[in-house]
C-alpha cells in the first residue's frame, strides 16, 4: 500500500468516526484530493488506490495534470477551488465538474455567457469571505443574498458555499457561520475544512446536503513551495 493509498485510509476513517457519533451519513462526506503542484506519479498512485475526486487551484496546471488521465478514467470529477479569471472562463467550463470559487458579478455574468455557449451547465459554489478579510476573495456575507439572486437571475446552478476561514480564528466559527448563510439563503451544500481543520468541519456537515473537504498535505503531503 503506498502512502497516498494510507493517507486516504486514515482520512476516510476519521470522517467515518466522526461521522457516526455525530450521527451524519458518511456518504454525505466527500474528500477532495487537492492535487495542485503534485508530480504525476502522485495523482497515479490515487488514482490506482481508487480516488476520483480531486481539486485544482489553476486552470491550465489542471488540464496539464488531468487531460490524459481523463482519457484513461472517465469517473474523474474535478472542482475548481483556486480563483478564476474571466479570461480563464471558457476553458474552466469545458473541463472541471464544479466551479467552487463564485465570487463577483463579473465572473458570475462571464461563466453564464459561457456556459450557454458550450451547453454545460456546472454547479457552482459560491466563495464567501466569512471574516471579510480585505486582502481575500469572497463575497461579503452582508452582500450574499444579493449576490445569490444575481446568479440565479442568471441561470446558474447554485449549489452551495465555501469558504477559507482566517488563519488566526477559530475555524470552526466560520464554518458555523457558513452552514448558518447556507440554511438562510436555501443551500444544501458546504465545501469547507482542509488538512488541518477538517475535523472540526464534518460534525457541520449540512443536515440534509453534502460536505467537502479540500484535502492536499494531508492526502499528498508536503509539495513544492514554488
Amino acid at each position: 500500500m503506498s502512502d497516498i493509498s494510507k493517507n486516504i485510509e486514515t482520512i476516510q476513517t476519521i470522517i467515518q468516526k466522526l461521522a457516526k457519533a455525530h450521527d451524519i451519513a458518511q456518504d454525505n462526506i466527500h474528500l477532495v484530493a487537492v492535487s495542485k503542484r503534485q508530480p504525476l506519479e502522485k495523482l497515479k498512485e490515487a488514482l490506482e488506490c481508487g480516488h476520483r475526486l480531486f481539486g485544482e487551484n489553476r486552470v491550465q496546471e489542471a488540464i496539464e495534470h488531468w487531460a490524459d488521465f481523463k482519457k484513461e478514467h472517465n469517473d474523474i470529477k474535478l472542482h475548481l477551488i483556486g480563483p478564476l479569471q474571466t479570461n480563464k472562463v471558457k476553458d474552466a467550463v469545458s473541463f472541471f465538474d464544479v466551479i467552487e470559487t463564485l465570487d463577483r458579478e463579473k465572473l458570475a455574468k462571464t461563466l453564464s455567457s459561457e456556459m450557454k455557449k458550450q451547453g454545460r451547465s456546472l454547479p457552482c459554489f459560491v466563495q464567501v469571505n466569512t471574516g471579510d478579510e480585505p486582502q481575500k476573495a469572497g463575497i461579503s456575507p452582508k452582500d450574499l443574498s444579493l449576490f445569490l439572486t444575481l446568479c440565479r437571475g442568471l441561470d446558474l446552478d447554485i449549489v452551495g458555499l465555501m469558504c477559507i476561514p482566517p488563519v488566526d480564528e477559530p475555524p470552526a466559527l466560520h464554518f458555523a457561520f457558513l452552514k448558518k448563510l447556507a440554511q438562510e439563503n436555501g443551500l444544501n451544500n458546504l465545501s469547507m475544512g482542509m488538512s488541518a481543520d477538517y475535523e472540526r468541519a464534518i460534525p457541520l456537515c449540512p443536515d440534509h446536503g453534502q460536505l467537502y473537504i479540500r484535502i492536499g498535505t494531508g492526502v499528498f503531503g508536503a509539495r513544492d513551495s514554488a
